[in-house]
């Protein structure tokens, strides 16, 4: 007996029916006029997006041509000057962007900031927002789960996300946020390998930075070997936003596809788990190269997750987030995590409030299957961890004043995340324009957690 359709007339949002199988396949790089006689071969070639990256404003402007107007490469440097994040954008990205409509574009927001759309800093926002900082037993590794470890070998990524929560330490030195960035080393790993053979309880390790894409194939097999070797660790994630912003390197890069791959087949042998958690944030991103760089990982078994970033007028919108869920889905990705935006330098005016993301989640859920369900968390200021974004201890949206606890992170302490002053009401702007006030809203809302 066939199912009943569902009916349209209940439905909340609409989306095009199948949308999410679609896939663009047009030469979308010849729009740009310094890239328009490049072949697909070119474009296809990881070589000649890295060496085709954009990294400063006067490339914008050479390659952009006659797209580029003063009124844009003016925003631009402006926004240089307030940014704590460099300029790195692959071609492919770069190329995806509508150039005609650059304001409201959702990858142009993410990684080619703007001072115009810039908003003054929270008054609680922190360079380490969640305490990785102050969470490391050794240099390069955080250690708040009891059995998982986050480790972090380089700084250095193929695209340098405006939203980074480790914006003090990726991307570069800036004019407003000098930084000590570093590249892979091998000597610098010791430490940490040594650390986790110490401590039989961790059995989880994620491998980010930075991103795992800018590690050589070597240094792909001298990590995951190490950690697999290690009796007691089980799991092994590769983080990675490439597969979003670099698919390129999948399909075309063999070396460095087979050094994953080795470790892969490795840990299967072994009986562990290796998979890469990935980040697709918006629709916009997901191309046939996508497609097609999720085709050769899932050919030779590899499980991929997402993790995406709730940003404003990137995602914050259940049309947008249900189709982003469907079309990772439809790649065998598995929809993972969508973050609050952690509280940090430059980002005010991506974050949402946390009405938001509850409301987005609950809309979200029950529009595909639970297992293809993405959980909304809130990574909490101070190191408290993920929580899902419904279950704090106590939430003032007038205020936008959230207390949370984290029993089996931080047994007794509390956490507090605030949202964005701007999207208040004005009677609550005007309260956090006063320190009296302002303290004395924060006191009242922990007070509330302690009754």
């Amino acid at each position: 007996m066939s199912e009943m359709p569902i009916s349209k007339e209940k439905a909340q949002f609409h989306i095009p029916e199948l949308q999410h199988r679609n896939f663009r396949d047009d030469q979308f790089w010849k729009d740009i006029p310094g890239w328009a006689s490049v072949t697909r071969e070119e474009f296809g070639s990881h070589l000649w997006q890295l060496k085709n990256s954009i990294t400063k404003v006067d490339q914008v402007e050479k390659v952009l041509g006659k797209l580029a107007t003063k009124e844009l490469m003016a925003d631009i440097r402006h926004g240089q000057k307030i940014t704590p994040m460099n300029i790195r954008i692959t071609p492919y990205i770069f190329a995806l962007i509508d150039w005609q409509n650059y304001i409201d574009d959702p990858l142009r927001k993410q990684f080619l900031p703007l001072g115009s759309q810039f908003l003054p800093d929270h008054p609680y926002y922190r360079d380490d927002s969640l305490s990785e900082d102050t969470d490391s037993p050794v240099a390069l590794l955080t250690h708040r789960y009891n059995d998982k470890v986050l480790f972090l070998p380089t700084t250095l990524c193929p695209v340098y996300c405006s939203y980074c929560t480790r914006s003090r330490i990726v991307g570069g030195g800036t004019e407003t946020k000098p930084k000590d960035t570093y590249g892979a080393s091998q000597k610098r790993w010791e430490d940490v390998f040594a650390y986790i053979r110490k401590n039989s309880n961790i059995e989880d390790v994620v491998i980010s930075g930075g991103d795992a894409y800018m590690l050589t194939p070597a240094q792909v097999k001298f990590i995951g070997e190490s950690l697999l070797q290690i009796p007691h660790i089980r799991r092994i994630r590769y983080a990675t936003k490439g597969i979003a912003i670099f698919p390129i390197k999948i399909i075309s890069d063999d070396a460095w596809f087979k050094a994953l791959i080795d470790v892969q087949k490795m840990g299967r042998s072994y009986g562990k788990q290796v998979v890469i958690h990935t980040h697709f944030s918006c629709e916009n991103e997901i191309t046939k190269w996508s497609q097609l760089a999720m085709d050769r990982l899932w050919s030779e078994g590899l499980l991929v997750r997402n993790q995406a970033v709730l940003q404003d007028g990137v995602n914050n919108d259940v049309e947008k987030m249900v189709l982003l869920t469907r079309k990772v889905a439809y790649m065998n990705i598995q929809p993972y995590y969508v973050y609050q935006h952690d509280m940090v330098p430059g980002c005010e005016h991506f974050r949402t409030t946390l009405a938001e993301a509850v409301e987005l989640e609950k809309a979200v859920r029950g529009t595909t299957a639970g297992f293809n369900t993405p959980t909304f968390v809130c990574d909490l200021p101070g190191g408290g961890g993920k929580r899902h974004v419904a279950s704090y201890e106590y939430y003032d949206k007038e205020n936008g004043i959230s207390v949370w606890k984290a029993p089996n992170v931080k047994p007794g302490e509390t956490f507090m995340y605030f949202d964005p002053i701007h999207k208040l009401s004005p009677e609550a702007q005007a309260r956090w324009n006063n320190e009296g006030d302002r303290d004395s809203m924060i006191a009242e809302a922990k007070k509330k957690v302690n009754l």
